[in-house]
């Protein structure tokens, strides 16, 4: 289970930062950045905060709203165009300076998910498996990825066929037997290889 010992190493104002996104076909890389106070943090987030791969689905959006309302939250995109325009990496990058600048205040650290670290204006270090380790990170993870579920299930409603709410735009059979019966749509990324292959045709 996470807990707060790498934020309480770092001293300071310290922020949590994870991304959701980068896999799928479609929409945008979405990354959260979370200051943590475990002094302040419902009991239930100490209690079930975790990887979030190990939340069941039913509870990420329950988990999102506690963490919305105890925690200091700052919420960032990268657009499908961006993503198309400068890669992948660097829109998640991009998502991540966003999320921080949204915190609306400046933090001392940031504790990220992952072994790449981000360019942003304070002390980086990055965290492998991090929201299953931090409680800042997991606190960021479940937010990313609740905003991000609900961006989808919008687009799905714009854009039927694809399963966007249920498969988030990642390349399930049923997401790429649409791509092929209905073609991209305009929140498809056309630098993702199953894309680019059906515009080029």
């Amino acid at each position: 289970m996470p807990d707060y010992a790498l934020e309480a190493a770092l001293g300071g104002t310290v922020a949590g930062i994870d991304e959701v996104g980068r896999g799928p076909l479609a929409g945008p890389v979405v990354a959260a950045a979370v200051i943590f106070d475990p002094a302040a943090a419902a009991p239930r987030l100490l209690a079930e905060l975790d990887d979030s791969k190990k939340i069941p689905k039913r509870r990420h959006a329950e988990l999102a709203d506690l963490v919305h309302r105890t925690c200091r939250v700052g919420i960032g995109c990268a657009s499908v165009a961006e993503i198309d325009r400068i890669n992948i990496l660097q829109a998640t990058f991009l998502a991540m300076r966003r999320a921080l600048d949204a915190l609306g205040r400046p933090v001392d650290a940031a504790l990220v998910d992952g072994n790449r670290p981000p360019p942003l204006p304070c002390r980086v270090q990055c965290v492998v498996g991090g929201d299953g380790r931090s409680l800042s990170i997991a606190a960021a993870s479940v937010a990313a990825k609740a905003h991000r579920d609900r961006l989808m299930a919008e687009l799905a409603v714009l854009h039927p066929g694809y399963g966007w709410e249920r498969n988030a735009g990642y390349g399930t059979a049923q997401h790429l037997e649409a791509l092929a019966r209905l073609g991209p749509s305009p929140h498809h990324r056309t630098s993702f290889a199953p894309i680019a292959q059906r515009v080029l045709l």
